[in-house]
């Protein structure tokens, strides 16, 4: 299972809207199969490692270990299940159940009925979840993922009330930002971001995607510049979340080249965040990433948009009055309402950086 598990960590990036999972082939006391998902190739991870078994003899008589529940429903390949009954697995090993509703222990079932023996390794459990939290969180919730970044000093602040030059942390905390960058589905920054930085808020891993990371900007009024990067490197992956007092001009300027407006009317005047997360999982984005300013970061948090934090720590102060703290906005007027989190986790960024991840309690 930690093999199956490893190969499902090669997937991560690469198969949204599907899970990530993989597959592991043991006959006689030997792996003779392994497998992986990703989205290009369709094929999933149980069928590959089938695949694979073939230049061993085959399957016949094998235990599958595998990191989630084999599907039991046509989509774009046929169900696994009846391809693990075919080839004459004789048992079936899963980390978790997969929360599809469509499948949900019906590929259990159909895997019990033909005789083949299942079981759920439930040590692995907690660690499939989390190869997959945006896909469970999908699957149960109807809405993607939302997930707020930022790089913070050990006082809370994100910027300096004069210069910004240079960053907060390390190159290899934004190594580790990269990476779960790559992981996400989509990407949201506001547009003060935009005018003071100028950012291209690429995937700059270089790893292969499933499909191309969804840069969005939150700009009520379409300020936008027509000759930024993120306008002018635009190819079907980039959206502005607007308001309809925007210029219709500045609007038909943005779609000629290549920029999808979307107008979410708020309360006073603003874009209306909060319609973004259904309209993401009506386009099968099953995560989006926030990385932002303090006012935006506020407004997600506030409104609860944002399901978990990813806080990046620096070892430094600013201190001051005027450093723009990690969430701005009004806040909140007594300590009784703040906002609280739980399934906190700290990682680790040697030599001294830590990352603080939790999920907001609604």
């Amino acid at each position: 299972m930690d093999e199956a598990l490893e190969l499902a960590r090669q997937g991560l990036g690469r198969t949204s809207p599907n899970p990530t999972v993989g597959a592991v082939l043991v006959k006689d006391g030997q792996i003779v199969g392994r497998g992986f998902h990703t989205y290009t190739r369709a094929k999933h991870a149980e069928v590959v490692a089938l695949e694979d078994a073939e230049s061993a003899g085959g399957a016949r008589g094998a235990t599958l270990y595998v990191t989630l529940e084999p599907c039991s429903h046509h989509g774009r390949t046929p169900p696994c299940a009846d391809a693990l009954v075919s080839a004459g697995i004789t048992r079936v090993i899963a980390a978790m159940e997969d929360p599809n509703p469509q499948v949900a222990g019906q590929g259990f079932r159909r895997l019990h009925d033909a005789g083949i023996e299942v079981e759920v390794a439930a040590e692995y459990t907690d660690e499939a979840s989390r190869l997959n939290e945006a896909f469970i969180h999908s699957m149960r919730t109807g809405l993607p993922l939302v997930t707020l970044k930022a790089a913070l000093t050990l006082d809370g602040k994100i910027s300096a009330p004069e210069d910004n030059t240079g960053w907060i942390t390390s190159e290899r905390a934004r190594a580790h930002v990269q990476q779960i960058r790559h992981n996400a589905d989509a990407i949201l920054t506001g547009i003060g971001t935009v005018l003071s930085d100028d950012p291209l808020l690429t995937d700059r891993t270089g790893e292969e995607r499933s499909r191309p990371l969804l840069r969005i900007v939150a700009d009520s009024t379409l300020r936008i510049p027509l000759d930024s990067r993120m306008v002018t490197s635009a190819n079907g992956d980039l959206a502005v979340v607007t308001t309809s007092a925007a210029s219709d001009e500045r609007r038909r300027a943005l779609e000629y080249r290549g920029v999808r407006v979307l107008v979410f009317d708020g309360p006073g005047g603003r874009a209306d965040l909060t319609r973004l997360p259904a309209f993401l999982a009506a386009e099968h984005y099953r995560s989006l990433m926030i990385e932002s300013g303090s006012k935006l970061n506020w407004a997600v948090l506030e409104s609860r948009i944002a399901d978990k934090i990813f806080f990046y720590y620096a070892p430094k102060i600013l201190g001051g009055l005027r450093s723009l703290p990690v969430a701005g906005g009004t806040g909140r007027l007594r300590r009784t309402d703040a906002i609280q989190f739980h399934n906190v986790r700290i990682h680790s960024i040697p030599p001294d950086e830590f990352v603080v991840e939790a999920w907001v309690d609604k």
